[in-house]
């Protein structure tokens, strides 16, 4: 069981990708995806046991859509 909850921040950069910051985190954590994102974010929380919680802005919430209208257009063919 998790011991405690730790809201990030996420926003999208076309550059860069899905980008995350906390106050908890030394540095924002950059990803291509937001799964890959929760995993980075969990590796550099070690050994805290944490349950991480994206709040996607306006930005990386458009960018999550697109990418899940693709996949559903693409398994539709």
């Amino acid at each position: 069981m998790r011991t405690r909850r730790l809201e990030v921040s996420v926003t999208f950069d076309e550059r860069r990708g899905y980008v995350g910051t906390a106050t908890e985190l030394p540095a924002p954590v950059v990803a291509l995806s937001l799964s890959s994102l929760r995993r980075r974010i969990e590796v550099a929380l070690l050994p805290d046991d944490v349950e991480v919680k994206l709040v996607l802005d306006a930005l990386a919430r458009r960018e999550r859509d697109r990418r899940r209208q693709q996949t559903t257009m693409a398994q539709t063919r």
